[in-house]
């Protein structure tokens, strides 16, 4: 599922990437989103078009609006400034058919851009952008096999951990997942062992049966290297970031790349303009 750029803006600067005092080309932001949409086409994956949240200008980032698997969708709890996209995506679920889960308004909860599927298992973030109550209810509701993980924080120059001016809430240079797991199959993925905690190192250095692809720090903080779409045999990705796309190459898969620099801007890449919704 996927909206469009009309309204982008980073006037709320909610996430760490984010700069209220640089201007945004929309003009840009919407040319790269339809090169997105090419590139998943050209992979072979089917586009659901929602409709694009007005003057929301996180809208574009549909990945952050639920988690689904099978015909049910747990809608998220975004930041204050996000909320208005929540009736937006739970009309769009329900015309697809979903049954639609809430979860209590206390909780945090960033959607498939902080609780990344892989096969049974459900990679998910805690701390910054989803509450630690929500990963049970995940695991109830939905029926997956949750590893908890959590990444490093993001410190100021007296290496106190920052507070987000805007949410209020704890910060990081990833605060959603996605921006340091990549799910590629079930059996691969791509991760940077230096975003996470070292609980959280040890716990997807110890995960069974699943191949993992080291991603440099540099590559993914500059880059937004592992926030990539994957069909299992056709990878896409942006363009700044050759040391993964030589090893996902090595690996026998192909690999589409697009240039995104504007809508990184509001601190979302490509995985973040989508929504997955056969998470069965």
């Amino acid at each position: 599922m996927m909206s469009g750029a009309d309204y982008f803006d980073d006037r709320f600067a909610i996430n760490s990437y984010m700069d209220d005092s640089e201007p945004v080309d929309v003009a840009k932001a919407v040319s790269e989103h339809a090169q997105i949409m090419e590139a998943f086409k050209e992979a072979g994956i089917e586009i659901v078009r929602a409709e694009v949240p007005k003057d929301c200008q996180d809208g574009v980032y549909t990945a952050n609006w639920a988690l689904t698997r099978g015909k049910k969708a747990v809608l998220a709890n975004l930041p204050p400034s996000r909320m208005p996209e929540q009736k937006y995506a739970e009309q769009e679920l329900i015309k697809l058919g979903y049954e639609i889960i809430k979860l209590p308004e206390q909780y945090k909860f960033s959607g498939q851009g902080d609780a990344l599927p892989c096969g049974n298992k459900l990679f998910i973030g805690t701390h910054y952008r989803t509450s630690p109550e929500v990963h049970e209810l995940l695991k109830q509701k939905l029926g997956f096999e949750v590893v908890s993980l959590q990444t490093v924080a993001e410190y100021d120059e007296n290496r106190q951990p920052v507070t987000n001016a805007v949410t209020g809430w704890p910060d990081s240079f990833f605060y959603d997942l996605d921006l340091a797991i990549s799910v590629i199959s079930p059996d691969l993925i791509a991760w940077c062992p230096e975003a996470f905690m070292p609980e959280s190192q040890e716990k997807m250095r110890a995960l069974p049966g699943i191949d993992k692809i080291e991603v440099s720090l540099e590559e993914a903080m500059q880059a937004s290297a592992c926030n990539l779409v994957s069909t299992g045999e056709t990878v896409v990705m942006g363009d700044q970031a050759p040391e993964l796309k030589q090893a996902i190459e090595a690996k026998g898969l192909k690999v589409l790349t697009v240039d995104v620099t504007e809508l990184l801007k509001g601190g979302g890449f490509i995985r973040c303009t989508s929504l997955t919704l056969n998470n069965d």
